[in-house]
């Protein structure tokens, strides 16, 4: 009888331990592909340069990957004038089919109003980034 008293309570808990050990892992959108929003904020090269390397090799496993430029980020558009790093890795990650989308009122106030990395948009659009995305990274 004692014995039966004790094996219960170790199943529970086992089965309670796997089961939050499973929901802990992120899970694939299909078959190991993953769906990743990043918003680079940051106009600092070598964190730009980071967050689009990471974009390109995500794009390269497969995985689907939205980026949002947001205040200082929007700066991408002129920084790919000057910093050849930067133009590749945008280049790279625009021709694989990638979409870069810039904060309409962050460019409006840096007197950018045909941004050509970047296309314009608005909050609406990175708040659909945020919630169709498995995976939100900010650089």
């Amino acid at each position: 009888m004692k014995i039966k008293r004790l094996i219960l309570p170790i199943i529970l808990i086992l089965i309670t331990s796997v089961t939050l050990i499973q929901c802990g892992k992120p899970k694939p959108v299909a078959s190991g592909i993953y769906s990743v929003g990043i918003v680079i904020y940051s106009n600092d090269i070598e964190t730009v340069w980071n967050a689009l390397r990471f974009a390109n090799y995500s794009k390269s496993q497969g995985d689907s990957v939205s980026i949002f430029l947001l205040g200082k980020g929007v700066e991408l558009d002129n920084l790919v004038k000057t910093e050849t790093t930067l133009k590749e890795q945008s280049d790279k990650f625009l021709d694989s089919g990638g979409l870069i989308l810039g904060c309409g009122t962050c460019l409006t106030s840096r007197n950018n109003k045909e941004p050509q990395v970047c296309k314009f948009s608005s909050m609406k659009d990175m708040y659909e980034l945020v919630h169709k995305n498995k995976v939100v990274l900010t650089f």
